[in-house]
């Protein structure tokens, strides 16, 4: 190893640490979760990555989107037949963009809907009945509930039978429940972890199914040519849920008959007066603030570490030795120095110049007469050629030790000649 590179070692060293430092404190801050509740980009307990891919691989192409306008445009641009369109969190939706939605022309499936959900669905068109209910919880209800929707909001959609008013009828621990319907997807599932939110008021030609405390869980019904489901809990589509029980199929079965499936997963709103998201940030920027001090810190102690070692400036200060050093080992020292950073140029420097010296006091001239002046009062003196006293005296550096040791030899011969001629 060269001189020059043995002396860059420390600070090499000395940055590689501050950088790997670095790398290790933005690879230790914690990452921000990945996605939401039912989220199909999700793999944990509460998302929905594995029913999302069992639907990719049964052909139903799942496709998540997080606004309305989303959802809009990809339903729009469903081709083939009918698609799905889910609503997890309708909370997060406006009344605005629920109404829009629920009329798009898709089979319809709300996660635990809310009031403003259930209102929006009130406004749609009422169909005609599907013939297939629950038993005598569904006729009990046609005689009252079905009777005052029939009043008004049927009337408002030019006649027709009522759309089943579903209303919010309380909320319910989730545990096994028997479907307890004639609904062909709850019946092929069975027991499904059911409860969430418990719906009412819900009139005929609709299926009721999964009673949780006297309520259903589960409704489904036909509305406009197309399917509208209203699940109480999120629980049967989670990737925690669906290995329990019948939750799978129950899932399976309530997408079935859609070649694709829109999954809406909203956003909080933006709060009032807040800012806009924020840019993505750069690798710099994920950096937390105290790693940049430290790495201030560390600058300025290799900064005066630095300022320590450097070469004093100014002229040398003479102090008495505490003990007498002979000059031989002196020089000895020094050649051990030069030899073990192989410093073969200023061994060699140091031998030229002190001959240069001792020769032209030797023949009086000038301390600073020039390599021509010297070479030829050396030739006048011992018969040699100019040129190769200038190789000797003023020559290039050797190329290896042996070469040193030879330039030695030749600078004492010359000495010696100009000594006795």
């Amino acid at each position: 190893m060269t001189p020059t590179a043995a002396g860059w070692r420390v600070p090499l060293a000395i940055v590689a640490a501050v950088l790997l430092g670095g790398i290790l404190v933005a690879l230790l801050t914690p990452s921000r979760p990945p996605s939401s509740y039912l989220d199909p980009a999700n793999p944990a307990g509460q998302g929905t990555r594995a029913l999302a891919q069992i639907l990719g691989h049964r052909g139903q192409p799942v496709t998540a989107v997080a606004s309305a306008t989303a959802a809009r445009d990809a339903v729009g641009g469903a081709a083939g037949g009918r698609p799905g369109l889910v609503l997890t969190s309708p909370y997060l939706l406006t009344a605005g963009q629920l109404a829009s939605l629920v009329t798009l022309r898709a089979n319809l499936l709300i996660v635990e809907p809310d009031s403003r959900s259930l209102a929006a669905l009130g406004q749609l068109r009422p169909a005609t009945p599907a013939g297939a209910h629950s038993g005598g919880a569904a006729r009990s209800h046609s005689g009252g509930a079905a009777r005052s929707h029939s009043g008004g909001a049927a009337r408002s959609h030019s006649g027709g039978a009522a759309n089943p008013g579903t209303r919010v009828a309380g909320v319910a621990g989730q545990r096994p429940v028997a479907p307890g319907c004639t609904l062909p997807a709850a019946r092929a599932a069975g027991k499904a972890l059911m409860g969430g939110v418990l719906m009412r008021g819900t009139g005929p030609g609709a299926w009721q199914c999964y009673r949780v405390d006297g309520h259903p869980s589960l409704v489904r019904y036909q509305s406009t040519g197309r399917s509208v489901t209203l699940l109480g809990t999120g629980a049967p589509l989670s990737n925690a849920g669906l290995a329990s029980h019948g939750d799978a199929a129950l899932a399976l079965n309530l997408l079935a008959g859609s070649q694709r499936i829109i999954w809406l997963v909203p956003s909080p709103p933006a709060v009032p007066g807040a800012a806009g998201p924020a840019p993505p940030k750069s690798l710099l920027q994920e950096i937390p603030a105290p790693a940049y001090l430290v790495t201030v810190q560390v600058f300025i102690a290799v900064l005066l570490a630095a300022l320590w070692r450097i070469r004093r400036l100014g002229p040398l200060v003479t102090e008495p030795l505490p003990v007498v050093v002979r000059a031989a080992e002196t020089v000895e020292g020094h050649g051990r120095l030069y030899r073990s950073r192989r410093s073969r140029d200023r061994a060699a420097a140091v031998l030229r110049a002190a001959a240069v010296r001792r020769i032209t006091t030797r023949l009086a001239l000038p301390a600073a007469a020039d390599p021509d002046a010297v070479c030829a009062a050396v030739s006048a003196r011992t018969g040699r050629e100019p040129a190769r006293l200038r190789e000797v005296l003023f020559g290039p550096v050797p190329r290896d030790d042996g070469g040193l040791v030879a330039l030695g030899r030749d600078i004492d011969a010359v000495e010696e000649e100009v000594r006795t001629q």
